[in-house]
């Protein structure tokens, strides 16, 4: 009867926590600040924002497995 005391909502997390890293993974790697004209600005807060959902997505994983 160990799974009758399991969270289920653990699959959840961490699909979603998966999700981020993905997204954020994604848009490293697509470079998107390349082809906008916004300047370095852009390119410092798009860059910022993709670390940032791959560490918000890290943790999730962690806290859903905790």
């Amino acid at each position: 009867m160990a799974t009758a005391n399991a969270d289920r909502l653990e699959p959840l997390g961490i699909g979603f926590g998966v999700l981020l890293v993905l997204v954020g993974l994604a848009t490293i790697v697509g470079t998107p600040w390349a082809y906008k004209s916004g300047g370095i600005l852009v390119m410092v807060g798009q860059s910022l924002g993709a670390v940032a959902a791959i560490a918000i997505g890290a943790g999730l994983v962690w806290l859903a497995r905790r």
